[in-house]
C-alpha cells in the first residue's frame, strides 16, 4: 500500500472514530438539555466522555484552577478513592499541574496532554505519582473549555499505559463546543433552579429562555446565547406564555417572580 492510500485510510479512520464519538457526545449533551437539575449535567459528562476519547477517568472543576479552594466532580466509580485524600492530596489534584500555567500563560484553549504540556518534568512530578497511586494512571489530558478567559475551567481526562494519542487530542477538541453548550445550560439553570418549574410544566430549555427574558434579551441575542434560531427561540417564548398565563415579557416575567422561577430584584425582596 502506498503512502496515499495510508493517508487516506488514516483519514477515513479518524473520520469514523470522530463521527462515533460525536454522536455520543450529542446524544449526552441532549440528555443534558432534558436535565432540570444543574447539578445532573456535568456527571452526565463525567460518565460518558472518558470513554470517547481512550480515557479511563474524569475530574471536571468548573472554578478557577487552585489549590486553595474548590468543587472537584468525578467520574462515577472513584469518589471512594478520594474521600480518604488529604488537603496536601486535594490540593495537589486543584491545582491542575501542569494544565493552570499551561492554559494561564496563552489564549490556546485546544486539548493537550500533561506529557506535551510539561515535557519530561510530567512523569517525574507529585501529581503524576499521586494519580498513579490513587488511581492506576500514568497520563492526563486537559480540555479546557473553549472560552474560558479567567478562570480556566473545564476537565481533565486521564488513562494507564499509552499516552494519549494525536486522534484522540483531535477528537477532544472537536467535542469542545458541546461541553461548553452543556456547561452554559448549567450557569443559567443554576440561577434559577427551583421545583417550581415542574409545577408549572417548563422544560429545562424554556427555563433558560425564561431567564434570560428577565435579562430584557432581544430573541435574537437570546439565539446567539443558546445557539438556537431566533424562530425556535419564539416557540420556547410562546410556550412559556401559555404555561404561565401571561401574554408579554413583562407580565412573564413578574408571574415567574411570584412562583419563584426566577428571582426577585434585590429592592422587592424586603
Amino acid at each position: 500500500m502506498g503512502r496515499t492510500a495510508y493517508a487516506d485510510e488514516w483519514s477515513t479512520n479518524v473520520a469514523q472514530g470522530l463521527g462515533g464519538a460525536y454522536e455520543r457526545m450529542l446524544a449526552v449533551a441532549v440528555a443534558a438539555l432534558h436535565e432540570r437539575d444543574p447539578g445532573q449535567l456535568w456527571p452526565l459528562v463525567a460518565a460518558s466522555l472518558p470513554d470517547l476519547i481512550g480515557g479511563e477517568v474524569l475530574i471536571y472543576k468548573l472554578d478557577d484552577w487552585s489549590e486553595s479552594g474548590g468543587t472537584v466532580g468525578l467520574s462515577p466509580g472513584v469518589a471512594r478513592e478520594f474521600d480518604v485524600l488529604g488537603d496536601e492530596a486535594m490540593g495537589l489534584l486543584r491545582a491542575g499541574y501542569p494544565f493552570a500555567q499551561h492554559y494561564g500563560a496563552s489564549r490556546d484553549r485546544a486539548p493537550v496532554t500533561a506529557r506535551r504540556a510539561a515535557g519530561r518534568r510530567w512523569s517525574a512530578s507529585r501529581t503524576a505519582r499521586l494519580i498513579d497511586d490513587i488511581m492506576d494512571v500514568d497520563h492526563a489530558l486537559g480540555i479546557p473549555l473553549p472560552q474560558s478567559k479567567a478562570p480556566i475551567t473545564g476537565c481533565l481526562v486521564y488513562r494507564s499505559g499509552r499516552d494519549f494519542s494525536d486522534d484522540e487530542v483531535f477528537v477532544a477538541g472537536r467535542l469542545q463546543p458541546l461541553l461548553a453548550g452543556i456547561e452554559q445550560q448549567r450557569q443559567l439553570l443554576q440561577r434559577v433552579f427551583v421545583p417550581g418549574c415542574d409545577d408549572v410544566g417548563l422544560t429545562p430549555r424554556e427555563s433558560t429562555v425564561l431567564i434570560l427574558l428577565g435579562d430584557a434579551l432581544t430573541a435574537a441575542a437570546m439565539g446567539r446565547r443558546l445557539g438556537i434560531s431566533e424562530r425556535t427561540v419564539h416557540k420556547h417564548v410562546a410556550n412559556i406564555y401559555r404555561k404561565l398565563g401571561t401574554h408579554d415579557r413583562l407580565g412573564t416575567v413578574l408571574r415567574a417572580q411570584q412562583l419563584g422561577l426566577v428571582p426577585a430584584p434585590a429592592s422587592s425582596r424586603g
